[in-house]
């Protein structure tokens, strides 16, 4: 059963195995960040398609389907006065809800300017939503936070402990991006905080390192291991973002797709070739084609194709009311299905 906020009201009796119908909720001001990112540009367009709530677009440059009733700023959050601007911006459109989507969806080798966007701007996020009392914020982090540890439990909760390598720069700052959210919460629990924690997210038209990794002629894999894992649908992730904006359900929530897979299932679903290497040496070789900026990731990802990662998606469904349509096998074959068409030409 969806959750009950302020902003929804009791549906009539529907009879069984009938979806109960709910009020649409009040109109919102509506303040989002990253607004190119896939999640952010794609969750927009869907926001103004609806056209229920009013709209505020942050970025540094303007995406190119924004519609004349969505307003645009110009937003830098590497800038040590973004706090500032971001405030004023808040102030002068009476924002009431913010989604903060601004994070990279691929490893860099710019890790000082990953840290100033990612966890300081996040920082300054809350600060001038604090100044302004949005009473409503959205966060977006990932199930990588809890790291690829062999201890890990079959499936991670939201209340594991976030056991990320922090040596690892890519993972510390969005381990702090959610200290940031839970120390705000705890300092203002009139405001509603969500935490969207996504597994990798895959489908027809979604990019990221991992994509990249799947689409290489040899994959390779480390010798002696086989971790299980999962993938959320782009359409499922979409959607449960959606859901975070209608529906006022504070804390961290998995998102995950239905069911896993063994790695080695993926490789052999997507026709590759696998090449098991020896840990020992394939830590150091990946380190030295990161450094040599020839390779998709760092060493320290490795871990991620070594042990286990995978999350439990029942709190999402009990109170976020999410129900995955896809399961991760079904999110494969979709971003297969489209790799096979762009072999022969058929699509970009």
């Amino acid at each position: 059963m969806p959750v009950k906020s302020k902003t929804t009201v009791k549906s009539k009796k529907t009879k069984a195995g009938e979806s109960p119908a709910f009020t649409r909720p009040k109109s919102r001001v509506i303040a989002i960040t990253g607004t190119r990112s896939f999640i952010g540009s794609n969750l927009l367009q869907r926001l103004q398609q609806e056209g229920r709530h009013q709209l505020v677009a942050l970025d540094l440059e303007k995406p190119d389907f924004l519609k004349p009733a969505t307003r645009f700023y110009k937003l830098d959050l590497t800038s040590t006065t973004a706090d500032v601007t971001l405030s004023e911006i808040l102030e002068r459109e009476k924002c009431d809800t913010f989604i903060h989507l601004a994070f990279l969806s691929s490893p860099t080798h710019k890790s000082s300017y990953a840290h100033e966007l990612e966890s300081v701007g996040t920082m300054y996020v809350f600060h001038a939503c604090a100044k302004n009392k949005v009473k409503k914020i959205i966060v977006s982090s990932t199930t990588m936070v809890y790291g690829a540890l062999p201890i890990n439990p079959n499936f991670l909760v939201e209340e594991s402990p976030l056991r990320g390598n922090r040596e690892f720069r890519p993972i510390r700052d969005r381990i702090e991006v959610e200290e940031h959210a839970q120390n705000f919460q705890k300092k203002h629990p009139e405001t509603t905080v969500t935490v969207l924690r996504p597994c990798t997210i895959l489908g027809p038209t979604i990019r990221n390192f991992i994509t990249t990794y799947l689409s290489l002629p040899v994959i390779t894999t480390l010798l002696g291991y086989d971790p299980l894992v999962q993938f959320v649908h782009e359409e499922d992730a979409l959607d449960a973002y959606r859901l975070a904006v209608e529906r006022d359900c504070r804390g961290v929530f998995n998102i995950v797709g239905r069911g896993v897979l063994p790695l080695s299932t993926i490789v052999k679903l997507s026709g590759k070739v696998k090449a098991p290497i020896l840990h020992a040496f394939a830590y150091p070789m990946v380190e030295g084609l990161w450094l040599a900026q020839v390779g998709i990731a760092p060493a320290a990802y490795l871990d991620y194709i070594r042990y286990l990662w995978v999350a439990d998606g029942s709190k999402a469904r009990k109170e976020l009311g999410f129900f995955p349509k896809y399961s991760t096998k079904e999110s494969l074959e979709a971003f297969l299905g489209i790799q096979r068409l762009r072999a022969i030409h058929l699509v970009e």
